[in-house]
């Protein structure tokens, strides 16, 4: 699946690169801005007497950062948004070329209603997670990383709480993550029923009102869209787990701080300023804690469409022309020699919708099929252009099997 979708990044490398490279000097700049703030502390407000010459010096350094850090996060953002809009340009146009490529079978096995739920919504998931992944997932772990290294270099005890509450936390979301994605392939089976069951009823809409059926029809949209609520909601309550566990990590990581903190400063193995930098440094772990949740969100969504995406990018039309085939047909007549068909839904030969049959239609002549509704008319002409291929026997037109014709050649001459 994952090198199926990042084939379609194509030309918006270049901005898939950009944006984490300026996610990092974001990030590098903001961790950068507290350990200026402890050095203000220590050497400038609390030294003796005050030292202005060094609040100054730090504090122009501050802006100077907090300057550099908002022009890259606004550089990451804009490339980011471009790579992922892109991204998503590239997945619609897989997957139409593909639809288009398309044969009758393969339609009928996705459904219109599935193949356009992949093609907006699930789409619209896969883009959102891509541009969370390389902005805000490159963004997050690298300012945990950041963050620890800061912290070890201004007490290596603490440094070891972050550790802790970090590993705790990436056990539950990483757990939140196996648990939901079944309940996300379901829910977008039920997007599927539903889109389905809208699109019959808008476009069948007089046969509806005709056969006076909108009070059960109603009634049929209310099941579908109940189940999709139920499923939802069943993820959502799953996914909720993620804020109570990062808000208790991160209070419980403030307690421990505050608490060796105090002790240290008291027995002066700290410094205030170092506290400080370090309450700041919470909550720069609680920013990318609750980051990497929305990530966590984004990408359960976001694996389960971009499965459909890849499916339907890798499936493989049932109906090719063959190499070399026949460019010209020479005349209309054609040919049914004990042919069978059927949907291919079941192996019941009871299943059949035609059955051993023969026929022959001279070029030049006329022919009409009667029968009743369902009684496989338009499955017996759909095999003349090779719209389906018979499961039995063979079709001829113009003495030539229709699989021995190019395909655009063959449809070119039949008209429908």
């Amino acid at each position: 699946m994952l090198k199926t979708l990042l084939a379609q990044v194509k030309e918006y490398k270049k901005a898939s690169i950009l944006a984490p490279l300026w996610v990092a000097m974001e990030v590098v700049l903001e961790v950068f801005i507290p350990f200026m703030l402890s050095i203000m502390i220590d050497k400038g407000l609390n030294a003796p007497g005050g030292n202005m010459q060094v609040v100054i010096i730090t504090a122009i350094i501050m802006l100077i950062a907090a300057t550099c850090s908002l022009f890259s996060g606004f550089q990451s953002g804009k490339y980011a948004a471009y790579a992922s809009a892109g991204f998503a340009k590239n997945l619609r146009k897989a997957q139409y070329e593909k639809i288009e490529d398309f044969s009758f079978k393969e339609i009928d096995k996705y459904s219109t209603s599935s193949l356009i739920t992949r093609m907006t919504t699930d789409v619209t998931n896969v883009q959102n997670a891509y541009m969370m992944i390389i902005r805000t997932c490159v963004r997050a772990p690298m300012m945990l990383v950041a963050t620890l290294f800061m912290t070890s270099i201004l007490n290596k005890k603490i440094a070891m709480y972050f550790v802790a509450t970090i590993i705790l936390l990436g056990i539950v979301l990483f757990g939140v993550i196996f648990i939901v994605r079944p309940i996300f392939n379901r829910l977008f089976k039920e997007y599927d029923r539903l889109n389905q069951g809208v699109q019959e009823n808008v476009s069948g809409i007089r046969v509806v009102k005709s056969f006076v059926r909108e009070d059960y029809e109603i009634t049929q949209f209310h099941k579908r869209s109940k189940a999709l609520f139920s499923t939802q909601r069943l993820a959502e309550n799953i996914l909720t787990i993620n804020a109570p566990a990062m808000q208790f990590s991160t209070y419980a990581l403030i307690l421990l701080i505050s608490w060796t903190g105090a002790h240290m400063i008291v027995s002066h193995t700290m410094t205030t300023g170092q506290l400080m930098s370090l309450f700041t440094y919470v909550m720069n772990i609680l920013m990318s804690l609750m980051m990497l949740s929305m990530v966590v969100v984004m990408v359960s969504m976001s694996i389960a469409s971009g499965s459909r995406i890849s499916e339907v990018i890798n499936q493989k039309s049932s109906l090719t022309s063959p190499e070399n085939g026949l460019t010209t047909v020479t005349n209309g007549d054609i040919r049914f020699n004990h042919v069978t068909f059927d949907y291919g839904k079941n192996d019941d030969e009871s299943q059949h919708v035609l059955e051993d049959i023969n026929l022959h239609i001279p070029s030049g002549s006329t022919l009409g099929i009667l029968g009743a509704t369902g009684s496989s008319k338009s499955s017996l002409v759909q095999l003349i252009p090779r719209l389906y291929d018979v499961s039995e026997g063979s079709v001829e037109v113009a003495q030539h099997n229709v699989k021995d014709y190019d395909l655009e050649v063959l449809r070119d001459n039949v008209a429908m």
